[in-house]
C-alpha cells in the first residue's frame, strides 16, 4: 500500500502524501517554537487584535512583534483585515487555536507535575 491514501469520502489530509503532511506540520511546529509568536498566537486565540494591543500583551518591541507577525502571516497562519489605519490580526482557523491551547496545556502539566490524562 502507498503513503497516499485513496479511501474515498477521506478528510482531504488523508488523500495527502504522508511526507508532504509531516513537513507542513513541522513547519507549523517550528514557527509555535518561538516564544514571541507563540505569546502572539496565545493572544490571538482569545480573539482578533491589532499590533499595538498584541505587542503590549507579548511584551516584546513593536518592531519584532511586525516581524513575527509577517512570518505567521506569510506561511498562512494568520490572516489581516483593515479597520480604519489599523491591521487587525486573527487566527486562519480553529484547528490552530487548540494546538496553541495543547500546547500550553503540556507545559501547565509538566510545570506543575500534574498527571498526564486524555
Amino acid at each position: 500500500m502507498s503513503a497516499r491514501v485513496q479511501a474515498a469520502g477521506a478528510h482531504p489530509s488523508q488523500q495527502l502524501d504522508n511526507d508532504e503532511r509531516l513537513e507542513a506540520a513541522a513547519a507549523v511546529l517550528a514557527l509555535l517554537a518561538d516564544r514571541t509568536r507563540l505569546a502572539l498566537l496565545q493572544q490571538l486565540a482569545e480573539g482578533e487584535a491589532d499590533v499595538a494591543t498584541l505587542t503590549e500583551g507579548c511584551g516584546a518591541a513593536r518592531p519584532s512583534v511586525s516581524q513575527h507577525l509577517a512570518k505567521l502571516r506569510l506561511a498562512g497562519l494568520v490572516t489581516t483585515r483593515k479597520d480604519g489605519r489599523r491591521v487587525v490580526y486573527r487566527l486562519k482557523h480553529g484547528h490552530l487555536k487548540r494546538l496553541v491551547t495543547e500546547a500550553l496545556s503540556v507545559a501547565d502539566h509538566e510545570l506543575g507535575h500534574l498527571a498526564p490524562h486524555d
